[in-house]
């Protein structure tokens, strides 16, 4: 049979295939060549002599989206390529990152040495001008002092943990025959309790709206400052407004009335000679938001992590439920927990701390040059950010024998808390003021939880550790009476 003929259609449609074809080749080889010309162009912008050794990747983007999405990965590959200090650009920020101990000890100590906080563009704008960790110099001797004085020993003591206590033990209520995200529920006590420390009469009212506005803020610190509708940036931005309609009427509320409050925003709005760190209402809803956020992710965290090792090792989980038993037997069953029996917890504040560091809660800490200067043999432009990536200490064999195992009694040697490696809560003139609160939280949380209940794992959802320890589709686990 004869083959039909090639009609004029079809060969025109043939023709505009080839021809798209072609364009589409020739559009994909100037993509690719854009490409190159902007990663080489950026590599170029920060080629000046002296600077240590990386790469730059996107402008404006940087390398950010490696950073965020392979995390230690990225850290580790970047080192076998270019040392324990290079150069890149995250965040929003040139960086020279530090994975040198000691030179990482020096940048803690040295603030005064042209050495000040340098936090995310992002966190700065969400967190406030005035939070403790954006200040330097005197403003920052004024809002920690500030701070130390709401968490001191006494406070502790005498104002914070009958708090503390009364809120565990309610919240940890009625937990028996049910099924619960674990992760959910340590994100709403490490909330509601330092709310309750802060504002004790108004925590409950106000909890409902300012809780889910607090959880977008926290998101949208840790994000690319980018103004766009649908961005976390943005979202924590319109969260910070309503926060600060939140406390600024909690604020005017009390001014209005005669009557006093032992709290946190109490002392904090004194104006007796009791105080003696006197701020500005801005500087107090900072102040706030700051004790507020970085309360919450430790707490929350160290606190869904310490459960979940617990799980997974049974006689860890032993040993700690005896040290609390100990303290029960001791009390009537409506007795709190008070300061005393903080001290006995010395298994307690192991685990603590063996989770901090397996886990590794807390990444590193950010600073900023104030002047062009030297470090490690290269130079550092003024502006410029260094990353003290404290992660991998965390797993130092050297300081930490068989360091990918959860073994709190390695913290049993009280030396270990004290070496100059000890990283965990920060390090120089910016360690974690609240670390002592913080403990005493996570230690009054577990306390009710091991001596009321035992648990087993639903699911077995997936952990991800970079750049925060969470569970995507959450940690869920069945309760039931111990």
């Amino acid at each position: 049979m004869r083959e039909p003929p090639i009609t004029h259609l079809q060969s025109f449609s043939g023709e505009n295939m080839a021809l798209f074809m072609v364009i589409s080749g020739l559009l994909f080889v100037l993509l690719v060549c854009i490409c190159t010309a902007l990663l080489r162009w950026n590599e170029l912008r920060y080629s000046k002599k002296g600077l240590p050794p990386g790469t730059m990747g996107w402008p404006i983007f940087g390398e950010t989206t490696e950073f965020l999405k392979q995390g230690p990965n990225f850290m580790i590959n970047q080192r076998a390529r270019y040392g324990s200090f290079f150069k890149s650009h995250i965040l929003g920020c040139p960086t020279a990152v530090s994975m040198d101990p000691e030179l990482n000890r020096y940048i803690l100590m040295n603030e005064a040495k042209g050495l000040v906080p340098g936090y995310p563009q992002s966190m700065l704008d969400i967190l406030g001008k005035c939070n403790i960790a954006a200040v330097h110099g005197s403003t920052h001797k004024l809002m920690r002092g500030a701070l130390l004085a709401l968490i001191s020993p006494t406070m502790i003591r005498e104002q914070l943990l009958p708090k503390i206590d009364e809120f565990m033990r309610t919240f940890l209520c009625n937990w028996d025959n049910k099924v619960i995200d674990l992760q959910e529920k340590t994100k709403q006590m490490a909330f509601l309790s330092s709310l309750k420390q802060i504002a004790t009469a108004e925590s409950t009212s106000v909890a409902l709206e300012f809780m889910p506005e607090f959880f977008k803020l926290v998101l949208g610190t840790l994000s690319l400052p980018i103004d766009l509708p649908g961005t976390n940036y943005r979202r924590g931005l319109q969260a910070r407004k309503i926060i600060l309609r939140i406390l600024g009427q909690l604020i005017e509320e009390r001014r209005g009335s005669e009557e006093s409050h032992k709290d946190m925003l109490g002392y904090l709005m004194r104006k007796d000679d009791s105080n003696r760190h006197k701020l500005s209402d801005a500087e107090i809803i900072d102040q706030i938001i700051t004790i507020l956020y970085s309360g919450y992710e430790t707490v929350s965290t160290t606190s869904m992590m310490a459960v979940k090792y617990l799980h997974d090792h049974p006689r860890v989980l032993e040993e700690l439920r005896k040290e609390h038993m100990a303290i029960r037997e001791r009390k009537r069953p409506e007795d709190p927990i008070e300061w005393n029996d903080l001290k006995p917890m010395k298994f307690t504040r192991a685990v603590i701390f063996e989770t901090s560091r397996l886990a590794t809660i807390v990444n590193g800490v950010l600073r900023k040059t104030t002047e062009e200067m030297e470090l490690n043999g290269f130079v550092i432009p003024k502006g410029w950010r260094i990353y003290v990536y404290t992660r991998e200490i965390n797993y130092d064999p050297f300081t930490y024998p068989d360091p990918l195992a959860f073994n709190p009694r390695r913290w049993m040697d009280k030396s270990l808390e004290s070496q100059s490696n000890f990283l965990i809560f920060g390090g120089g003139t910016r360690q974690c003021p609240g670390k002592e609160l913080g403990i005493a939280e996570i230690s009054t949380f577990l306390h009710y939880f091991v001596t009321r209940y035992r648990w087993e794992e639903v699911g077995g959802e997936k952990l991800i550790k970079f750049p925060r320890v969470e569970a995507p589709n959450g940690l869920h686990i069945r309760v039931s009476s111990y």
